[in-house]
């Protein structure tokens, strides 16, 4: 079917998602979190994906705080100097809570069959990590996140599955930071990772420079897996 726009309510104001619904019309809720591109045609077509899949998928616009409707790509210059420019104005703590909205959002949807899981990119990565220790997201999945790895201390919060994806030449997860991060999660029974060790950041966005088919492939599939083990 078709996505339409969601409104979401925050205790700091409104901000919009994109919502694609299944077929059916019902499902297990995923929150789909951005890349540092906003809502633009990449994490739509993943919401319309999952949709296909069975889920209820909204990706909400977590840089509306700094300006509402960001959508733009990685094919220019300029759009990946503004891309930096609003990574380095987001504020995690409070991009968090507004997550936190929308999963609360999204399971109180007569569409959501009750469970709610998240999957981020990059610094969607980073906040399904953290929707793993701060909210109550049923199931997380992350790809590439960066910096996860000055985030550990919050390992002893994860209270429900997480599955992360890691590039083994990550240009902006070093390989100091991945030791880290397994060494950090590797023994925690709530997790499971997943290391792709010749691919680079973002080798799961179509259309990217570093886009791998088959390792992307290989990845939607653990990923789906584990949604539906968690969510259905």
């Amino acid at each position: 079917m078709p996505g339409n726009t969601l409104t979401i309510s925050s205790a700091d104001g409104d901000f919009s998602a994109y919502i694609a619904l299944p077929e059916s019309g019902t499902g297990p809720g995923i929150v789909v979190l951005q890349e540092i591109f906003g809502v633009n045609q990449v994490m739509r077509d993943r919401c319309d994906w999952l949709a296909a899949q069975g889920f209820v998928a909204v990706c909400p616009d977590l840089f509306w705080r700094i300006e509402p409707g960001i959508d733009i790509t990685d094919q220019t210059e300029e759009e990946w100097a503004r891309a930096f420019e609003l990574f380095g104005l987001f504020n995690v703590d409070t991009g968090i809570d507004d997550v936190d909205a929308t999963i609360e959002t999204v399971r109180g949807l007569d569409a959501c069959t009750g469970k709610v899981g998240t999957i981020g990119y990059c610094l969607g990565g980073q906040l399904a990590y953290l929707a793993s220790t701060r909210t109550k997201t049923d199931a997380s999945v992350g790809y590439y996140g960066v910096n996860i790895q000055t985030l550990l201390e919050e390992a002893v919060q994860i209270n429900h599955p997480l599955m992360l994806h890691i590039a083994g030449k990550d240009e902006f997860v070093p390989p100091e930071a991945q030791k880290a991060i397994i060494n950090g999660l590797n023994d925690n029974h709530q997790v499971t990772l997943h290391s792709y060790p010749d691919r680079d950041h973002a080798f799961a966005r179509p259309g990217g420079a570093h886009w791998h088919e088959q390792d992307a492939k290989t990845a939607n599939e653990r990923s789906l897996t584990f949604l539906h083990a968690n969510l259905d």
